[in-house]
């Protein structure tokens, strides 16, 4: 069954349509019979990845989310695993993380705006990974930049081979379709809404300008070559509407035949099959309290290797004994169904207490450990301090859970002090904020820290303790006991690592 997996995520800048786009494909596959549209206005109800307060409030996706949806594709049922990633900024480490649980992605690129700094640097975790990308040109039925432009922006930013699959028949106001080169209908809009309801023509009578323009888009691109996609060297670009419904079929069925089954996971040196016999996994995210009436945590785990069957013991490696998995979940948002049996590429999800920590592997036989889900050094630092002294227990806590999840680091200092929170961006502290009031009932302030970044020590333990013993009063433990430098400034850590050649001073850790 791995080749009928399609694990993939969407990329994109916010606004570009992620979300709507999110919403059309679980449509389309069946997932929700209902498109909960998300509109400018306020009041329209929230799409139904984006969950947690803050998203309502805000607007956008602050957590990953897993949907699960099945669609039969020429005679076959295919199964697609939909991660939802944040698209906003500062959001990256959660993101970079769920790409590592992914085979191939989507990246949703604005008609009007081109490529945007979150989607280049989104497309740059992709390609550090080796995850190829089919590209959906967003919007077209509203005024935006020529399809030309377009191609040639990703194509140039991007240092991707572009190979159009489809062409609009005029843009914005002058929009009357999109053609399918493979099929050669065109898909058009119909009644008051101008929405695609199904309606294709076969031989389409298409104005002479875009006829013209639509051949000079097939012949004056590389045709779409497969490995080249799966190499990551070559882009099939779609276009559309996901307001509208167009391009969206055409992007299922592309996902369908071209996106990589399951994939090889890296392990150390080693590259670890889906087809090994052995069932094997690793934890992406945590996330805690997904239902709001009961305080749960569960721990997403992208399935690398074998069959799955529910009551099946696993070894995380972090707690080095095994634990019987009795109710492994598949997503729907924040709908849920028990899984009696998962398989390569498929994400699962696992009630647990604690126990399942962000980058532990999962195996029957404790032999292997999955690698690429590092820490990242925060860049923004700051002091919890607690409006209610009594609460001390329940904020540490909630700063364990959600330094576990992802959602910031923690820092505990050598000498005395407040915790210190780090994150890799500002929007990281409003969720944090709102989060230990909503979720832990803690009220808490942030203040200044006098410290700007972290980097984790690494070296001779002569060395360390003798380290420790002059710089007592810039050091920290994380969660996991590790010891790390705070650094004033970037300069104080050139300074520390002259100083001190034997040590390393890193700005990620490998989990």
């Amino acid at each position: 069954m791995t080749n009928s997996r399609r694990t993939f995520a969407i990329i994109s800048h916010p606004d570009a349509g992620k979300t709507t786009l999110t919403e059309k494909l679980l449509l389309q596959g069946g997932a929700i019979h209902l498109a909960g549209e998300v509109k400018a206005r306020g009041a329209a109800r929230r799409a139904r990845s984006d969950w947690m307060k803050i998203e309502q409030q805000r607007g956008i996706s602050v957590t990953s989310s897993v949907m699960t949806f099945e669609k039969e594709i020429e005679g076959e049922t295919i199964t697609f695993n939909l991660l939802d990633t944040p698209g906003h900024e500062d959001f990256s480490e959660d993101t970079y993380r769920t790409l590592t649980a992914v085979d191939s992605a989507i990246m949703v690129i604005d008609a009007a705006k081109g490529i945007e700094p979150q989607t280049r640097k989104l497309f740059e975790v992709c390609r550090l990974r080796s995850v190829p990308i089919i590209t959906l040109i967003n919007k077209v039925d509203r005024e935006g930049r020529s399809g030309f432009e377009l191609l040639d922006e990703v194509a140039d930013m991007l240092a991707l081979d572009v190979s159009p699959q489809m062409w609009p028949v005029g843009m914005g106001g002058l929009f009357e379709g999109l053609l399918d080169f493979r099929s050669g209908e065109v898909a058009r809009p119909e009644g008051d809404s101008k929405e695609y309801l199904g309606k294709r023509d076969g031989d389409a009578d298409i104005p002479e300008n875009f006829a013209e323009e639509a051949e000079l888009a097939q012949v004056g691109y590389p045709e779409f070559d497969l490995e080249a996609y799966r190499n990551g060297d070559l882009t099939p670009v779609y276009f559309g509407s996901a307001l509208k419904n167009f391009g969206v079929e055409e992007l299922i069925d592309a996902i369908a035949r071209h996106a990589p089954p399951p994939r090889p996971q890296p392990a150390g040196e080693d590259q670890i099959s889906p087809e090994r016999d052995e069932v094997t996994g690793f934890i992406f995210k945590v996330q805690a309290n997904m239902d709001p009436n009961h305080r749960d945590r569960i721990a997403f785990m992208r399935q690398v290797s074998g069959t799955f069957k529910r009551g099946m013991k696993l070894t995380p490696s972090g707690l080095g004994k095994p634990i019987a998995v009795h109710s492994p979940i598949l997503f729907f948002a924040q709908d849920r169904e028990i899984a009696d049996t998962a398989e390569p590429g498929d994400i699962i999800g696992i009630p647990n207490h604690g126990t399942l920590r962000v980058g532990d592997t999962l195996s029957e036989k404790n032999d292997i450990r999955f690698t690429g889900l590092p820490n990242f050094a925060p860049e923004i630092l700051r002091r919890v301090q607690l409006k209610d002294p009594t609460k001390t227990k329940q904020l540490r806590k909630a700063l364990d859970d959600l330094s576990e999840e992802g959602v910031i680091q923690v820092f505990y200092p050598e000498i005395g002090g407040s915790s210190i929170v780090g994150v890799v961006g500002q929007l990281q502290l409003d969720v944090l904020i709102s989060r230990l009031s909503a979720e832990y009932k803690v009220e808490a302030a942030l203040e200044a820290s006098p410290f700007a970044t972290a980097r984790w020590l690494k070296g001779p333990q002569d060395k360390i303790d003798e380290f420790e013993r002059f710089n007592q009063g810039s050091l920290a433990r994380d969660r996991d006991g590790d010891l790390v430098f705070m650094a004033k400034s970037p300069w104080d850590v050139g300074y520390q690592e002259e100083k001190n050649p034997e040590l390393a001073f890193s700005a990620t850790k490998e989990r």
